[in-house]
């Protein structure tokens, strides 16, 4: 089925999934059908066996001696899944594209820590980089040559950015990003769009997405209103209200906060073009543009969503590395997280030079961090990078495409009302006849979809072994371990979470 983004497309198809398959076989895996380099799954199951020889724990005895000495008995509200109920699995061990929770339980998982296991959990490449980095020391709080590296192989990437500074978390590199805005144009209002999640950092969860969607808040207790004050909340995809708030503020604004592709109230597909226009109305009024690619970075392309626009309808993973095809629009900053860490705690800022040389020390914009630039953490990042090659990419796509028909196809046999969005490799599905009547595009129509349509879909899911994000304003996230079996099993279960679902809505 060609996506909106085909529509734009004067390219040649990609590939077919079976011709991908085939090479990406050939390529990535050893003579013993384990990753390149890696280890076999049986090393995974030798821990399985060991654990369940002393079985003698719970995941919902877990859960409630956490909820004794940790707020809600979670660290990130998501976890606890208030959206989908039940008692979360506790995870004790990953390899490839499985989970294994404490009670010996398999899954075949779609969260991927939120996005950075692009290429499967616990790569024996990415393994060994961050042992080798421990041997040396678990922190210096001083400069190493891993974060250079990494900074260049950042920068060879993602031609729009000049110079970079690692951080530790998504939450403080979009808060950096708006204070050396702040600091460049010497102005103090920053514009969000409603349903976009930049951290929880307290101007930007005004209407924000991700778990707050999930909670139902509108942003959160503790923010004062001076705070928020000089926070702008405009619809998502609404050109015209954007316009109308520089026209009657223009003066005042600092930057534009967008995500490069919203991935925090479920995925939308931005629309076409949007992405320039919003550049070229900010820097007609002297603010700026901050990206953020915390989700998108390194995972739709190995540009990210900016990099993927720069081809549009033709598989991301052709804009690689020093490709000549740039985009339209030139965002001033970027954020990075996820991917970019390669599962270790691990974010970063980048952009133009002359914006990037205002931070400390050069400049007057302050920001450090101990562990900023930690060096297991850029040796995880470092290492995913390398290994995610174009045919990686390509293998994203292609699995991608293969679930998200497959869940097109499962839903319309069983007439039950859906919308799908895809921002490259990312999709997600909102159920409900209003959805599928208007289309999901912006944080209204994401809130309009039948909650619990998903909470039945999910949990069906979860009884046949898959892991799908436990919450409706979340992204699914493929990784190029998923093998051909795991996607069968993942089409196969598909049918009976549906009927699930629609039970909910007829």
């Amino acid at each position: 089925m060609a996506t909106e983004r085909d529509r734009y497309s004067n390219f040649d198809r990609p590939p077919t999934f079976d011709e991908l398959d085939a090479e990406f076989n050939a390529e990535m895996l050893s003579p013993d059908g384990a990753l390149s380099g890696g280890l076999a799954r049986p090393w995974q199951d030798e821990l399985a066996q060991a654990r369940e020889e002393q079985q003698t724990i719970r995941s919902a005895e877990v859960f409630e001696r956490a909820q004794e000495v940790i707020p809600g008995g979670v660290n990130s509200p998501v976890r606890a899944y208030g959206s989908v109920g039940g008692t979360p699995p506790f995870i004790e061990s990953a390899f490839e594209s499985i989970v294994r929770d404490v009670e010996g339980r398999r899954y075949i998982d779609l969260v991927g820590s939120w996005g950075p296991a692009l290429v499967g959990h616990a790569h024996p490449e990415v393994v060994e980089a961050v042992q080798r980095a421990a041997e040396s020391g678990l922190s210096f709080g001083a400069p190493t040559v891993g974060e250079v590296e990494l900074a260049e192989e950042v920068i060879r990437r993602v031609k729009a950015i000049e110079k970079i500074r690692f951080v530790s978390t998504g939450t403080e590199a979009t808060m950096t990003a708006i204070r050396l805005a702040r600091g460049a144009t010497g102005r103090d209002v920053l514009v969000k769009f409603a349903g976009c999640y930049h951290g929880h950092s307290d101007s930007l969860l005004a209407e924000a997405g991700s778990g707050v969607a999930t909670a139902g808040l509108p942003g959160s207790a503790g923010v004062t209103r001076g705070t928020s004050k000089d926070t702008i909340v405009v619809p998502y995809g609404d050109l015209a209200a954007l316009e109308e708030v520089f026209e009657q503020r223009g003066d005042e604004i600092a930057a534009i906060i967008t995500e490069a592709a919203p991935a925090n109230m479920g995925v939308i597909t931005p629309p076409h073009g949007f992405n320039q226009a919003i550049h070229e109305l900010a820097h007609r009024y002297g603010a700026l543009v901050i990206f953020d690619e915390v989700l998108t970075g390194f995972r739709v392309s190995a540009a990210g969503f900016w990099g993927y626009d720069a081809l549009p309808g033709v598989n991301g993973s052709l804009n690689y590395g020093n490709t000549r095809q740039v985009p339209n629009y030139t965002p001033d900053l970027f954020t990075f997280g996820k991917v970019i860490g390669g599962g270790m705690p691990l974010a970063a800022l980048g952009g133009r030079r002359d914006i990037m040389d205002l931070l400390a020390p050069l400049g007057p914009v302050y920001q450090a961090g101990t562990l900023s630039g930690n060096p297991l953490a850029t040796a995880a990042g470092l290492a995913t990078l390398k290994l995610a090659t174009p045919l990686v990419y390509e293998r994203l796509d292609s699995v991608s495409e293969v679930i998200q028909n497959g869940v097109r196809e499962a839903l319309d046999s069983e007439g039950v009302p859906y919308a799908l969005n895809n921002a490259g490799n990312l999709f997600s599905v909102c159920f409900g006849e209003e959805p599928a009547e208007t289309g999901v595009t912006n944080y209204e129509q994401a809130k309009s979809q039948n909650k619990e349509a998903y909470t039945a879909f999910f949990h069906t899911m979860l009884a046949e072994g898959i892991y799908l994000p436990p919450s409706p304003f979340e992204a699914w996230f493929i990784s190029s371990a998923h093998t051909n079996e795991d996607i069968a099993r993942i089409l196969d279960a598909l049918p009976a979470a549906v009927r699930a679902a629609g039970a909910e809505i007829m």
